[in-house]
């Protein structure tokens, strides 16, 4: 096939293939014999001719001995043109003397001068030839001396024309390439009926093949219906693979009947070559490999329609497992979500999409940071990578705000593992706990209400009646001492924080309540130096220094500056109260503006907090302090405020970052609180020109 284009050859039909390659082969083999028979006969004419022709010279030299002797140059003319009319072949005939004299020759139109010299014989040699050619044919030239007791007496030459030789050669080997011809004709011929009978079945089975492609799963009917064991021999086996086919032959054939020894049970023999050796059934069915093929194919055919039904039948139980897990999670009002590594969303149910705004399809493929704010976003992913990492569930509650609504949800974030026990993706629940968080403030909001109401009847009066005499009577001494000395200056500060005890309590009427801030632009640092401006000097008489470290960017927030200065005091109170024999308290404040938050942070170096009583301090009620000395509601009140300003508080202990050379001998663990407030002025809509100019950065103190 190498003298066709590789397209075309590879486009020809099997059966042209298989007929040319047939054909190629026989004349391949043909010309193969035909050349090295002329070849060999060739070379055994020519070898006889070149016989033929040392015999002529050699008779010719011992005939003409003794005319040579007797110089009868007559007789020895007659020898010579005996010779020539000895055979067609022969092209002349010529003798010479020892002095290489031509003494007869058999030329008509003159004796070539040149030929004496053409082929001498050598010194020694009884026979020599030589082909030369003459101008007009090629000539097997002859020499054989004449020599009488040893001496030479001239010489016979003999000419035999090689084309005489090539025509015997001819005739000889045209009647073999015409038979080799015939040959290959009947060869093609046979070949070409050879290759349709082969590539019939090879086309019935491509037929099979294709409508098997085009899912047509069963026998066709233009390949005959062979005999089947099982009702041959009345075979009951119904787990037979080929049991009441009928298009299915002896599963044998296929070579997969050792494999079920039981079908060999009752009217069958047991499962060997020798069994199915001389079954009619079987030697009805067997064949060529191409029979076995067929075979193999149907049992193929067979074994995949039954593996499709399976398959079809599986997809149709997930087809209705999926609907009706689809119809579960439509139906539940929970948001569920499924996130794979990269956290893009694989599936949502009906409720997230219709609270993200979008259709499932095309919420499906994008990441959080397109479907919800930044900040929800990056929490998201931050706990998918924990969930990712460490392949364990997560819960937790949420707080976000929608359309100006605060939303609690509940978050289940479960791991899916594929069969290595890889975390592969994430599966998302949320569930809105709005209601129910709602309905704990007001059963919390109950409680305090039923507590601080017994709590406000039994305390007001004990509470407001000393405190009106304390406040009646440091402005009566107010009245008797000169308004420029320091002890007016002490007696106002008396007033002053008799009346903020006063504000305490009247607070504490307000926790039970739920009194409304009322929130305005304030500047953040001068609210922590006013709380501390009104401490400082008591702190120093109970040994305890206030250090104060503002960002000098001037953050400004929306709040309600009394009750955040009464979260200040509160802060400011506990540490110098877990500072009984002095210490260091410092005050700071820094601005996130990438976070869009204020941070205060107080940090003393006081007793500290046992682990066992971190969770507890912002409740209602809880106190370390002795009786008489607190009652425990400070900082569940700050807690309160700080959550109304949208903002969180926490506490650590042992108190970071406390170190330095300035820090006091007696400097124990101490505590740390941090409030975290929103720079968030969306809400304000104010004139400009009543908002309130900030005042200059104030300097630190120590």
């Amino acid at each position: 096939m190498k003298f066709l284009p590789g397209a075309i050859a590879r486009s020809l039909p099997f059966a042209t293939k298989l007929g040319l390659g047939i054909s190629a082969i026989v004349l391949f083999v043909s010309v193969s014999m035909t050349a090295t028979f002329h070849e060999m006969a060739s070379r055994s004419l020519t070898n006889e001719g070149k016989k033929w022709g040392r015999m002529l010279c050699e008779n010719l030299a011992l005939r003409i001995r003794d005319p040579l002797l007797a110089q009868d140059l007559l007789r020895i003319k007659n020898h010579v043109d005996e010779l020539k009319s000895a055979g067609n072949d022969v092209a002349y005939a010529f003798v010479m003397d020892a002095e290489d004299h031509v003494l007869a020759h058999t030329f008509q139109g003159g004796f070539p001068v040149e030929l004496p010299a053409a082929n001498a014989v050598p010194p020694g040699e009884t026979f020599h030839v030589e082909l030369i050619d003459t101008g007009t044919a090629l000539v097997y030239d002859f020499a054989a001396p004449v020599v009488v007791a040893g001496n030479r007496l001239g010489v016979a030459r003999v000419g035999l024309a090689k084309s005489g030789v090539e025509d015997v050669i001819r005739a000889l080997i045209d009647p073999v390439i015409n038979v080799s011809f015939l040959t290959m004709i009947l060869a093609v011929a046979l070949a070409t009926l050879y290759a349709r009978r082969v590539t019939r079945r090879i086309n019935q089975l491509r037929e099979h093949a294709a409508s098997v492609v085009a899912g047509r799963l069963e026998l066709p009917d233009s390949l005959p219906k062979p005999r089947v064991c099982w009702k041959e021999k009345r075979c009951s086996l119904a787990k037979c693979p080929v049991h009441g086919d009928a298009s299915l032959p002896c599963w044998y054939i296929a070579g997969n009947l050792a494999a079920h020894p039981e079908c060999f049970e009752g009217h069958c023999v047991p499962a060997t070559d020798e069994a199915c050796a001389n079954c009619e059934v079987y030697l009805e069915n067997a064949g060529d490999e191409i029979q076995q093929l067929s075979e193999t194919f149907n049992i193929m055919t067979y074994t995949l329609r039954l593996h499709l039904d399976e398959l079809h039948a599986a997809e149709r139980e997930l087809t209705r497992q999926k609907e009706l897990m689809r119809t579960i999670l439509d139906a539940t009002p929970d948001y569920v979500a499924l996130q794979d590594r990269d956290h893009r969303y694989m599936a949502v149910n009906k409720a997230l999409s219709e609270m993200l705004g979008q259709s499932e399809a095309a919420i499906v493929g994008q990441g959080d940071n397109t479907l919800m704010p930044p900040a929800e976003a990056r929490r998201n992913r931050e706990a998918l990578e924990r969930i990712f990492q460490t392949g364990r569930r997560e819960e937790e509650e949420i707080q976000l705000r929608r359309d100006g609504a605060t939303q609690w949800l509940h978050v289940v974030r479960v791991p899916v593992k594929d069969d290595q026990g890889r975390v592969v993706a994430v599966v998302r629940s949320a569930r809105d706990v709005s209601q129910l968080k709602t309905m704990q403030d007001q059963l919390i909001q109950a409680q305090k209400m039923e507590s601080l109401g017994k709590l406000a009847g039994g305390v007001a009066h004990e509470i407001n009646t000393p405190l009106g005499v304390i406040l009646g009577y440091s402005q009566l001494l107010q009245e008797d001492v000169p308004p420029e000395s320091t002890l007016c200056a002490d007696l106002q500060i008396i007033e002053k924080q008799a009346k903020v005890c006063r504000k305490i309590v009247a607070d504490l009427l307000g926790f039970s309540r739920q009194a409304a801030s009322v929130k305005m632009e304030m500047c953040f640092n001068n609210s922590l130096m006013e709380a501390v401006t009104l401490v400082r000097h008591t702190f120093q008489l109970d040994k305890v220094e206030i250090q104060t470290r503002l960002d000098d960017r001037l953050p400004i927030i929306y709040g309600d500056p009394e009750k955040l200065k009464q979260v200040w005091i509160n802060l400011l109170n506990n540490a110098r109260d877990a500072m009984p024999h002095g210490g260091l308290l410092r005050v700071s404040s820094r601005l996130e503006s990438e976070r869009g938050v204020v941070l205060a942070t107080f940090s003393d170096t006081g007793e500290g907090i046992p682990p066992e009583n971190l969770p507890r301090i912002f409740d209602p009620f809880f106190s370390t302090k002795s009786v008489g000395q607190g009652t425990g509601l400070g900082l569940s009140v700050s807690f309160g405020i700080i959550k109304d300003h949208g903002g969180s508080i926490r506490v650590l202990s042992p108190a970071p970052n406390m170190t330095g050379a300035d820090l006091p001998d007696n400097a124990g663990p101490g505590a740390q609180f941090v409030i975290e407030l929103p720079l968030d002025h969306s809400d304000l809509d104010l004139p400009a020109a009543s908002r309130p100019t900030p005042p200059s950065p104030p300097a630190e103190t120590a």
